[in-house]
């Protein structure tokens, strides 16, 4: 059994059918799962608003988000209605998770925005999005209508992100799930959060990765192979800013062997540019074994500092792996 507790999400990417959808979303709920998220990326795959309406009228417990969303694809103003009526419709069960932007930004052609861009998107979305006041560009704005509360997760991994996390969001997700690395991006979070006087409870963790439950190491390795390569291409964005001693070695090294990275095969599990993934790699960044296995690796993500595991439902065999989560694994840390 467990020795602590954790909050277990799952994330969609935005391929599957509206009512395979739903019926996952039910399915994790009734689980004991607490979160619900899908990716944001409406040219790969589906606009996630809809989705989330969609949810939010099928379910009556989970939390809701977008995996994550970003400052620049829509105006601030028009993210922050989204989920000012996302929370009326849900009962007030909305959380935004938000980063610089990738995929959603890179096939139309464009960088992801600034940290600066991504704080003032963070203030002003939860502000807007409450009911509160704010002024942009020298306008008072006001969503009159808006009440309750957003909590934000902001995603991401080089220092200026996570300091900036640790000073103004409510939690912070990293995609990946090796309890080393969590130590290290945490305390750079936390460094942010004490210079702010925030407190160890005011920022959330929630480490995002695929899992495999099974025997059958080769094919679940076969099956999240695809997420370290998508993590890789992160960490080659952050060497464009960063010198590698700013950086745990254990983050860079792995990607050398990379060739670059096709947005259209972005999380796809047959994408051509994986070959660079080794067998190690992959057990430090998912999670893939029997139940034993996972219940041993969550246990460390906690110790880590992991408040929520959140599970990248896009691996194959999407039912079969929640049943087993459910059954298996999820009862162990409540």
């Amino acid at each position: 059994m467990s020795k602590g507790r954790l909050d277990f999400g799952i994330t969609f990417k935005g391929d599957m059918s509206p009512e395979r959808t739903v019926s996952l979303a039910k399915m994790a709920e009734d689980a004991g799962f607490k979160y619900v998220w899908t990716f944001d990326s409406h040219v790969l795959w589906k606009e996630p608003y809809p989705m989330l309406t969609l949810l939010a009228a099928n379910t009556g417990k989970v939390r809701l988000g977008t995996m994550v969303t970003n400052p620049a694809v829509r105006d601030l103003t028009v993210t922050a209605s989204l989920f000012a009526t996302l929370n009326l419709i849900s009962g007030g069960r909305m959380d935004m998770g938000i980063g610089r932007g990738d995929s959603s930004r890179r096939v139309l052609g464009h960088r992801p925005t600034t940290v600066a861009d991504l704080r003032r998107a963070v203030q002003v979305i939860r502000a807007l999005a409450s009911g509160k006041e704010v002024e942009l560009e020298g306008q008072k704005i006001q969503l009159k209508w808006a009440s309750g509360e957003l909590p934000v997760w902001v995603a991401g991994y080089g220092p200026k992100v996570l300091a900036m996390t640790g000073e103004v969001a409510e939690g912070l997700i990293l995609q990946i799930a090796d309890p080393f690395l969590i130590r290290w991006f945490t305390g750079v979070a936390r460094e942010g959060a004490q210079k702010t006087g925030r407190k160890r409870s005011d920022m959330k963790v929630m480490a995002a990765a695929p899992v495999w439950v099974s025997d059958n190491l080769a094919k679940g390795r076969a099956q999240v192979r695809w997420f370290p390569a998508m993590v890789g291409n992160h960490v080659a964005d952050l060497l464009e800013r960063y010198h590698r001693g700013e950086l745990p070695q254990e983050l860079t090294d792995y990607i050398q062997g990379r060739k670059g990275y096709d947005y259209q095969e972005h999380a796809d599990k047959d994408a051509h540019h994986l070959g660079f993934i080794a067998d190690e790699v992959i057990d430090r960044f998912t999670i893939v074994g029997p139940p034993e296995a996972h219940r041993q690796k969550l246990q460390e993500l906690i110790e880590a500092g992991v408040d929520q595991f959140n599970i990248y439902l896009m691996s194959g065999e999407e039912e079969r792996q929640l049943e087993l989560y459910g059954k298996e694994i999820v009862p162990a840390f409540g």
